[in-house]
């Protein structure tokens, strides 16, 4: 990307520099902390809106079912374009809509890894897990340019905690070195997600995201590096990608490449992906339109025996590759069930800043 010359600016974002071009008055949108809004060639249709954050640690309610209780996210929006992706309505906080503007309209908290080693450093922190991609992904393209991954790496890693990535985003691999080396000093679990083979679905269903093959060779480069590969092969879209034929060839190419584990599991449509994937499946496969009608009648989740059946078959397909049964953040369930929650706790003797360990069994 041609954004080198770029330096961050406060004020009104009238200005302008060889790598961007201010897209708007900072006063005009109603975010927090906005320096800047800027859109690049590299990026047709996008505005990046750089801001100041007040936090960079969010606390997960402890209503959630998810087995970990603090996040990072120093994205918020996604170029993936995911069209089912279920952190769509989150936008909606920001006065932009959960469809177009979630994939054009991007968030970035310029000040994440400084931040979040002063919120570490502090001597209330428990060094309990923190997971990385349970909203937007953090090594989406733009990742590329504003390379905040490194000091949030680096900030967990000295302060000794413990973490875990969830990406499609194949920039991954730009960091192995230094996973590699945090993952001496602390535990780490790096997941990637992956749920259908077929390059020309993904391009019309996932447009932004690094294809199928590309993903596949990510596993392999993180498996050939010591990785224990976690593969979330989420979601498996009903009549497209969820036949037996789709699961055992999936199996297969994750086992081949290396991954050790893989959780599996149904779509399910939250309110904001619910409208935008629907509208996708009227224009590219209107035959199956009044089949998702019925088996989301109720709700986000697919009706219970669907997403039974399709759990024991994604499992028994599995099974035959040798590939254990387990999910990006250690998560079990694949629908989230709260029924089948499971904890990651604290490491009993969480490292001091600057003190190496061996990584753990079963992680990085």
């Amino acid at each position: 990307m041609r954004w080198e010359a770029q330096a961050l600016q406060a004020g009104d974002g009238t200005g302008q520099d060889d790598g961007g071009t201010p897209a708007a008055p900072a006063a005009l949108l109603p975010l927090s902390g906005l320096q800047r809004s800027i859109t690049t060639p590299d990026f047709a249709g996008v505005t990046f809106h750089e801001v100041v954050a007040k936090s960079a640690l969010n606390r997960v309610p402890d209503s959630s079912p998810m087995p970990f209780r603090w996040t990072v996210n120093p994205y918020r929006g996604c170029t993936h374009a995911c069209r089912y992706c279920y952190a769509r309505s989150t936008h909606e906080y920001l006065d932009f809509n959960p469809g177009a503007d979630f994939d054009q309209q991007i968030v970035v908290k310029v000040n994440t890894p400084e931040l979040l080693r002063r919120e570490l450093g502090r001597p209330g922190w428990t060094r309990e897990l923190v997971a990385l991609g349970t909203n937007t992904d953090p090594y989406q393209r733009a990742e590329g340019r504003y390379r905040l991954m490194p000091g949030i790496i680096t900030a967990l890693a000295e302060t000794g905690t413990p973490f875990s990535i969830l990406t499609k985003g194949t920039l991954l691999g730009r960091d192995l070195d230094l996973l590699s080396a945090a993952a001496r000093q602390v535990p780490v679990q790096v997941s990637v997600s992956l749920a259908m083979l077929d390059a020309g679905l993904a391009q019309r269903v996932e447009p932004g995201t690094p294809s199928p093959a590309a993903r596949l060779r990510l596993i392999e480069r993180l498996a050939s590096a010591g990785a224990e590969v976690t593969v979330m092969a989420m979601p498996l879209l009903p009549w497209l990608t969820d036949t037996d034929r789709h699961l055992e060839e999936l199996m297969r190419a994750l086992a081949g490449a290396g991954a050790r584990s893989v959780l599996a599991g149904a779509l399910h449509l939250r309110p904001g992906a619910r409208q935008w994937y629907l509208d996708w499946i009227a224009g590219e496969h209107p035959e199956l339109l009044e089949g998702y009608r019925t088996l989301y009648a109720r709700g986000s989740y697919a009706a219970p025996s669907y997403r039974k059946a399709l759990g024991r078959r994604a499992t028994a397909a599995a099974r035959r590759h040798g590939l254990d049964h387990r999910g990006a953040h250690r998560i079990t369930a694949a629908d989230g069930d709260s029924q089948a929650r499971t904890t990651v706790p604290p490491p009993a003797a969480a490292p001091r800043p600057g003190l190496q360990r061996a990584p753990q069994p079963a992680l990085f």
